[in-house]
Parts: structure tokens; sequence; C-alpha cells
């Protein structure tokens, strides 16, 4: 059987762009997996970002995430350019605010394509460019009392 571009399940959804927050409360892995569930999606990709216990050399104990009121307008706008460039069935991606112990989770994004090479590509895109465009701000605190900003997310 010659595998053709024909089928609708092998484009784009009208609609991909599925779920885009961010939260004060604890993030779901679940409720961002469900999000993504498309019956023509034979590739899902599902990244989520924890808050570990050090950065270059340093031990964390706990950190901040803060935003700017247009945070979430520009994760939309991201997950818009992901969607132009990949044929996405569906995408989700939530980021947390607010203080965080070590362990808990930061960012949740999934998208979901026909193929598995897309939905990699397509992830590592949107949890790449939220990571560097998405006015998020990180406030590290760390073991020996210091602390730092860290840029965008």
């Amino acid at each position: 059987m010659a595998l053709t571009n024909d089928h609708p399940g092998e484009r784009a959804a009208q609609d991909p762009i599925k779920l885009i927050a961010v939260r004060e409360t604890p993030l779901s892995v679940d409720e961002v997996f469900r999000a993504v569930g498309d019956d023509a999606a034979g590739g899902v990709a599902l990244f989520v970002g924890t808050v570990r216990n050090h950065d270059e050399g340093a031990d964390v104990d706990a950190l901040g995430y803060s935003c700017h009121p247009s945070a979430e307008a520009e994760m939309r706008r991201i997950a818009e350019k992901v969607v132009a460039g990949h044929p996405v069935r569906a995408l989700a991606a939530v980021h947390r605010v607010g203080d965080l112990r070590v362990g808990d989770l930061a960012v949740v994004v999934a998208v979901a394509c026909p193929h598995r090479a897309e939905a990699f590509d397509a992830c590592r895109m949107l949890i790449d460019d939220l990571k560097h465009e998405v006015p998020i701000w990180k406030h590290q605190r760390f073991s020996d009392g210091t602390d730092e900003w860290v840029g965008a997310c």
C-alpha cells in the first residue's frame, strides 16, 4: 500500500490549539495528554519540565516563576507558529507561576501529529520557543542563601 497525504488525518487539524494556559496551581500531565487526544494522530510528543535541585553547580532549594501579563498571548502566538509549520492535530501548553519546590512541574507541553517524527519536531520547537520568547522569569533560591533571576523561563 502506497503512503499518500490524501487522507484528512495526514494534515493539520482545523483548530489544533486545544489548551494554552499560565497557572498558579499545580500542573497535570494527564490533563495536557488528554487535551491532545486525536484519533488521527499516530504520534504524541510530551515534554515535562520540572524544578531540579541544582543549577550550574549550586544547590537549589526552591524557585518562583513570574510572568508579564502578555505571557499567555505569547504562548498562543508560538503555538500558532508551530501549527503553521507542522501537521499538528492537537497542541497543548501550560506553564506554572508562583512558588515551586524541587520536583514540582514547571511546564507541560504536548503535540499530536500523524507521525512520530513530526510530533517530536513540533514539540521541540514548541518548548524551545516558549523558553526563549515567552516573558516568564525564574527566581532561583540557593541553599547558600543567595538567589538569582533568570531570563525568560
